[in-house]
């Protein structure tokens, strides 16, 4: 009997095919793009002949775009069209980007991303990313298609771990725009654990410390037999190699009284610094010689001690984020079994000896840091492709930080904690706050802290339609959706009548760069504050639903059920409440409440049986009894 090849549609590829999928490292400083090929995962080479492309783009005024080592080369020369670094601004507003320092472009203040003027016109983070993709396009298109037909299946693309929503959802239209299918949004510590695991054949639980250009990552994960679970993650989007050029810049320009310079000039010394950075990986000392821009010439020398006195600290800061995931995870140093070091940055001799130091045992740094996050990529778009490759992985990754939505008293109802693991849906019933309310708003917000004035709104949406009922009564079904690529849509229901509505949620920007590392602190050192807090805006609101109830109560029946010296004695307890719901004090809201509920006990009372007696009247014993 014949044995039939059975899936469902588009699911796999018939035995002989082989559908092409790359992996994509958008850095910072570099870009790669890479593939399975004959079973193995290899970077794909530029024009250039190198695996590296710098991610640099120019823009001229005829239209013309350069990407690559060309605009590298020629930066210094036209620093306000050649964008470096872009991967900073993905998902920024001005007021993020202006924490950078002096910037050699001419910035547009925008809704949602910050813009750039350049001779090619007004360009975007995205607009920027995207050139940077299309090259990278063609790179892979040409290596695996050749002049064949065809087109690639499509790509996972590599995130921070630490990117927010803003600044993953500007990543993917970038790739969309370049016309690329993305496959996955992939965080860059996980990528790199695949490449490593599957090497290495690894099991245990790790730290993935990655410092690229521009951004800090630390990710803790768990390997088992093929699963890749993340327990915990941290760092900082906005430091990087970059910061260290940065501090060589500014030592020189101290040694030699320059005391301020063109933008020309400051793009001169960080290329240099630099390259200096790069030739003190191996060497005890190096040198250099630039000109300025007015024929000043400058001789520079820096030694490696003197490199890792000015840089410690920027290393120092990466520990932070370090022994915070660690405690996320609850795990002791001493239980993680190795350290993979990421990330061309970590090539600096200090870094990893610092790393080292902190873990009590060497780093594992057999692989490229360079090339490793791509090699990762390239092996899960292989499989996201459908190509069986024998290795089955599972990948569980988490989310950064906590998302929610604002309830009465300006209070935050978390409903994804962070580090749940990915995709993750997780539903939290709600109900209306007055008689009658056939609407309700909805404020999506994200970070760790009780109050919605020290989180990061997100998304408002109403819905609209619910049927008038006493407060309380209806139920609407909130649910948060977060997608494997860290993405989020939030929808909510009445569950009577199904009136529903939902958004996708898209920032207009993302979380500024000391918003991100400072949520999670501000989250632990104000739990205690956070808590009281809580506390007395939840009392508040509660005083505040009773009284209105209570005074629905006395229109509706107080004349004919109370006397005056009842009535006068819950209006004083109403009024004793209220006036305890503008302190501070959540006890003495409660004694309050407390106080009103015992003066309108007889009253509540003498409602019901007279509602009940309504309810009966005109009926036989044989119309109330139950068969």
């Amino acid at each position: 009997m014949a044995l039939l090849q059975i899936a469902e549609p588009g699911e796999s590829t018939a035995p002989h095919q082989h559908r092409l999928a790359v992996g994509i490292d958008l850095g910072t400083t570099n870009s790669l793009v890479a593939a399975v090929r004959s079973g193995s995962a290899e970077v794909l080479r530029n024009t250039d002949d190198q695996p590296l492309t710098p991610s640099v783009v120019r823009y001229f005024a005829d239209g013309r775009v350069q990407v690559g080592s060309a605009a590298k080369a020629t930066q210094a020369e036209d620093p306000e069209n050649t964008i470096v670094s872009v991967k900073r601004f993905m998902g920024r507003g001005l007021a993020d980007v202006a924490r950078y320092g002096a910037l050699p472009y001419r910035l547009v203040d925008a809704p949602g991303m910050v813009r750039l003027q350049t001779a090619a016109g007004v360009k975007s983070p995205v607009d920027v990313s995207a050139d940077i993709l299309k090259v990278l396009k063609v790179q892979a298109e040409r290596a695996l298609l050749g002049n064949d037909e065809g087109e690639l299946a499509g790509a996972v693309i590599t995130v921070p771990a630490y990117f927010d929503d803003a600044q993953r959802q500007a990543t993917k239209d970038a790739a969309q725009l370049a016309g690329l299918t993305v496959l996955r949004l992939l965080n860059e510590p996980t990528a790199a654990a695949i490449a490593y695991g599957l090497d290495n054949a690894a099991e245990g639980t790790y730290a993935v410390y990655d410092l690229g250009g521009g951004t800090f990552d630390i990710s803790i994960l768990k390997l088992t037999r093929g699963v890749f679970e993340v327990l915990s993650t941290n760092g900082d989007s906005a430091l990087g190699g970059d910061d260290f050029d940065q501090a060589i810049a500014a030592h020189w320009r101290k040694v030699h009284g320059i005391a301020s310079a063109d933008m020309k000039d400051l793009r001169r010394l960080l290329m240099v610094a630099r390259e200096v950075k790069e030739r003190l990986t191996g060497a005890p000392q190096a040198e250099a010689e630039v000109t300025l821009r007015y024929g000043q010439s400058l001789r520079l020398r820096l030694t490696r001690e003197e490199f890792h006195a000015l840089t410690m600290p920027i290393v120092q800061r990466t520990l932070v984020p370090v022994k915070k995931a660690l405690r996320d995870a609850r795990l002791t140093i001493e239980e993680v079994k190795g350290v993979v070091m990421v990330g061309g940055a970590t090539r600096m001799p200090h870094v990893q000896a610092a790393v080292s130091a902190l873990f009590g045992q060497p780093t594992l740094n057999n692989l490229d840091p360079d090339k490793v996050v791509a090699l990762g990529a390239a092996i899960q778009a292989n499989a996201l492709a459908g190509n069986k490759t024998g290795d089955d992985l599972l990948l569980l990754d988490v989310i950064p930080l906590s998302l929610g939505v604002e309830t009465m008293g300006g209070l935050v109802e978390k409903i994804v904690p962070r580090n749940a693991t990915l995709p993750v849906a997780r539903a939290q019933e709600f109900t209306t706050f007055k008689d009658g309310q056939t609407a309700m708003a909805f404020h999506v917000v994200q970070g760790e802290r009780d109050l919605v004035k020290d989180c990061r709104s997100l998304a408002r949406f109403e819905l609209r339609g619910i049927p008038p009922m006493v407060a309380g009564a209806a139920r609407i079904a909130v649910t948060f959706q977060v997608d494997a690529d860290g993405l989020l849509s939030v929808s909510a229901r009445e569950t009577g009548t199904g009136v529903a509505a939902e958004i996708a949620v898209k920032p207009s920007y993302g979380l500024s760069d000391a918003e991100i590392a400072a949520m999670l602190t501000a989250g632990h050192a104000h739990a205690r504050e956070d808590a009281g807090l809580r506390a007395l805006a939840e009392q508040r609101v509660e005083a505040s639903r009773t009284v209105e109830a209570v005074r629905s109560a006395l229109a509706a029946d107080g004349a004919i059920l109370l006397n005056d010296r009842e009535r006068q004695a819950i209006e004083a307890a109403m009024q004793a409440l209220e006036h305890a719901a503008t302190g501070d004090d959540p006890a003495a809201i409660k004694s309050a409440l407390a106080a009103l509920g015992a003066a309108t006990a007889e009253f509540a009372a003498r409602r019901m049986d007279r509602s009940v007696a309504r309810a009966l009247t005109g009926k036989r014993i044989d119309d109330v009894t139950t068969p």
